[in-house]
């Protein structure tokens, strides 16, 4: 493996897709001491789930405990380590220096520093790999070159963020929502205050909406092979409360991309990027890899068209005797609709919607989300493969 390509994992159905998908490892939360309230985090069985799945594949789980924490959670925090402790995850990502060490005290899991702990330079990276430390998430204000460095003088993995949205906040540390919502970013409770449409005004101009505060999303695909040449260790897509459909997409063409440099074939940069296109995102931007982000980086609130790509469902199985597979609908559709299926090797398959013939093996004219029909079957078809299709 010339580099680790780590996913996001809302819950347990996008952990599978992601694995299937080509990722080599996922980051999850728990039920307390993430930064992702609101997604829908893991409970013990669930994670204990999640890490029986992974490692019969030999995949990696890593487990986000990186809210900054007050003493009366801390009290807490020893039982919690100890449960994951037991369950063998793969590693820890924590930002505070007391959660650090009271992980170290209570299992033998590795340490990896979150981005939310702003390390940017070495003298940082070493206090934390003094402590126990194993990788760093390196702080978004850094470039490839400048993480390069970092590991050079440490010794230290280093882990960069490759896809998703960016926070124009110091690596997260945004107290916007705290005053707005009463809910602190830093405790999970984000708000994303910075995605709305404010109107600007002075006594001088006409009053303006902007998304002043929003940068576009970073897609560091065209920068691959300068990763790789750097040394290093895990590339990171953002968005554990975004669609399946985004996590396949997304880890569909940096995986099967690193696969094409990996076994020395041409690196259809074009096609992949387009794919990448296909999810929805605020304008793409390199932000700091290469240099320093700029206002060029800050999103205007444009989009490209008025379609999009939507869930269409998913390949539920798979019946070769017959050569169907059954379809499971996520959003409404019709005969004469063509959907894309997202196979986990390969190009896009389309099927058009010619007939659809529900499990009683009646016809019908519309279906539902929720509905299941059978569709003639194609080579590179599987079950879970996701579809998408234009709406």
């Amino acid at each position: 493996m010339i580099i680790e390509l780590l996913a996001p994992a809302g819950n347990l159905e996008k952990l599978k897709i992601a694995f299937q998908y080509g990722a080599d490892a996922v980051y999850l939360a728990g039920q307390h001491f993430g930064l992702r309230s609101a997604a829908n985090n893991f409970s013990t069985d669930e994670i204990s789930e999640a890490i029986r799945f992974a490692h019969d594949r030999h995949k990696k789980v890593y487990i986000t405990v990186n809210a900054f924490l007050h003493d009366r959670e801390m009290e807490h925090l020893p039982d919690f380590i100890k449960t994951l402790d037991q369950l063998g995850p793969d590693a820890l990502i924590c930002s505070d220096a007391g959660v650090v060490k009271t992980a170290l005290k209570y299992s033998t899991i590795p340490i990896h520093i979150s981005t939310q702990a702003s390390v940017i330079n070495s003298y940082h990276a070493q206090a934390w790999k003094n402590l126990g430390a194993k990788r760093i998430v390196v702080g978004r204000e850094l470039s490839i070159k400048e993480a390069a460095i970092l590991k050079k003088n440490t010794g230290l993995e280093i882990e960069m963020f490759v896809h998703g949205a960016m926070c124009m906040a110091y690596s997260g540390h945004c107290s916007f929502s705290t005053y707005v919502a009463k809910r602190d970013s830093n405790r999970g409770g984000c708000i994303q205050n910075c995605r709305f449409n404010y109107t600007l005004s002075s006594e001088d101009t006409t009053p303006q909406k902007a998304y002043f505060l929003s940068s576009k999303d970073l897609c560091g695909f065209r920068l691959l092979d300068q990763f790789i040449a750097a040394g290093i260790n895990s590339l990171k897509i953002e968005g554990r409360m975004k669609s399946n459909l985004y996590i396949a997409t997304c880890v569909r063409a940096y995986a099967q991309a690193i696969k094409e440099i990996e076994t020395g074939s041409s690196l259809r940069t074009d096609f992949w990027m387009n794919e990448l296109k296909k999810v929805p995102h605020r304008d793409y931007t390199e932000a700091s890899l290469l240099t320093p982000a700029g206002p060029n980086s800050v999103y205007s609130g444009e989009k490209e068209s008025g379609k999009e790509y939507k869930l269409a469902g998913t390949v539920l199985e798979v019946d070769p005797e017959k050569n169907r597979f059954a379809f499971h609908v996520k959003n409404r559709l019709y005969p004469g609709d063509v959907i894309e299926i997202l196979p986990f090797s390969g190009d896009t398959i389309f099927n058009e919607i010619k007939e659809m013939v529900n499990m009683a093996e009646q016809i019908i004219e519309v279906a539902q989300p929720g509905n299941v029909f059978w569709m003639p079957l194609k080579k590179g078809i599987e079950p879970q493969n996701v579809a998408r299709i234009l709406r």
